[in-house]
């Protein structure tokens, strides 16, 4: 399969990268990780958006604008740093993908089942069809940017509505997210990690690079796709935050096996359950895309097979997902974990990624920035000990 690359402009490839980037991450994990952590944070889990916010930016215009300008996607970067890296961190990135996958199939299920009353395993059969329906369009391409910019703005206008109906008491939420009265390293490793964790660092500049759109020339859109990306994921999360906030202030007692349903269903009743519904499932189905398409891409690096085969490897891997989940189950925890996992991977990927600035023989005349090579060394060691603590409080403890 190839894309053929087509003139850039924003509103098409580059506002497209930006919307599968952003839909890849706002997926069940996504709402189950919001509504969890701001249930133990209250209004304080604003300040974790802000500081997930900021060092996702540090990776994100990093990352873009390195394989944009090297013309080469991430694990064929590590290769030509140290044969072998790319091989290293395309099992890690697949890893971390695929454990995502397994939680965006269980929310299709999910979210089928809202809307419907299907079974799990049935609503799961039929999402990952028509996830494979789409793949196999003509236009993917044009498939995916269409696709992932629809559901994305009718998931935020969706949730806007139940925040609106949740009556969140927004001077204090805006206060607590400058000044928290707690802090969670946990909570921000693991929505760093659910933003732009694992394959998420990478979807959307490897949209840009396999539709064509690289070279210095296109620096300025690449910064432009990259930030409307985290705009837009950021944007949601803090609509829910501010829906959840607003359902807890008021009395609403969360759902242990659903706590989102829970948020829906308080602040507007059954048509808020039938909403969130389909928030969950549209949510669910663009990070389907979104993580298969990315994942798959890291294959090719493995071998030419992969690449002339790119379809045919997505769809197994959707339907390895999907048969994951049917055989399994029980997500909730699932997702939870790997937005931490995917939250380790980070500053392992995006160390790669700033060490291969640095070679010239890789960026050839180009000269990344000095401010941005710092903001990334940041993100890498903020991401690194905050890994640490997460790892301390949760895998050694268990």
């Amino acid at each position: 399969m190839t894309l053929k690359p087509f003139k850039f402009k924003f509103g098409g490839v580059g506002l497209g990268a930006a919307f599968l980037m952003a839909n890849s991450s706002i997926g069940p994990g996504f709402l189950t990780q919001t509504t969890v952590f701001t249930q133990q944070l209250l209004t304080s889990f604003g300040f974790v958006i802000l500081v997930s916010v900021l060092l996702d930016i540090g990776a994100q215009l990093n990352t873009w604008r390195i394989l944009t300008v090297s013309e080469l996607r991430a694990q064929d970067l590590s290769n030509k740093l140290l044969p072998g890296l790319g091989y290293f961190l395309s099992v890690i990135v697949i890893m971390g993908g695929f454990a995502f996958n397994i939680g965006n199939i269980a929310g299709c299920a999910l979210g089928a089942n809202v809307l419907t009353g299907l079974s799990f395993q049935n609503g799961a059969l039929i999402s990952g069809c028509i996830a494979l329906v789409l793949f196999w369009s003509k236009e993917i391409g044009k498939m995916l940017d269409g696709f992932t910019k629809t559901l994305g703005t009718i998931k935020i206008f969706l949730a806007l509505f139940i925040a609106y109906k949740a009556h969140p008491p927004l001077i204090q939420a805006i206060h607590h997210t400058i000044i928290p009265e707690k802090i969670s390293p946990i909570a921000i490793v693991t929505i760093v990690g659910g933003t732009v964790g694992g394959y998420l660092t990478f979807s959307g500049a490897h949209r840009l690079l396999d539709a064509g759109i690289k070279g210095k020339e296109n620096l300025h859109q690449v910064n432009r796709s990259a930030l409307t990306g985290i705009i837009i994921s950021a944007t949601m999360r803090f609509i829910l935050f501010l829906a959840v906030v607003g359902a807890l202030t008021h009395g609403a007692v969360l759902s242990n096996d659903n706590p989102p349903a829970s948020v829906f269903h308080f602040a507007a009743g059954e048509i808020g359950f039938r909403i969130f519904g389909i928030v969950l499932w549209s949510a669910a189905l663009s990070s389907v895309v979104g993580a298969s398409y990315t994942s798959v891409s890291f294959f090719k690096t493995f071998h030419p097979v992969f690449k002339k085969f790119e379809r045919l490897c997505i769809s197994i891997f959707i339907i390895l997902s999907t048969g994951i989940f049917i055989l399994i189950g029980k997500p909730a925890q699932l997702l939870i974990f790997a937005g931490a996992i995917n939250g380790l991977i980070l500053p392992v990927a995006l160390a790669i990624i700033l060490f291969a600035a640095t070679r010239k023989n890789i960026m050839n005349d180009y000269k990344h920035p000095l401010w941005m090579q710092m903001a990334g060394w940041i993100v890498v060691l903020v991401m690194s000990w905050m890994g640490w603590i997460t790892i301390q409080q949760t895998i050694l403890r268990v």
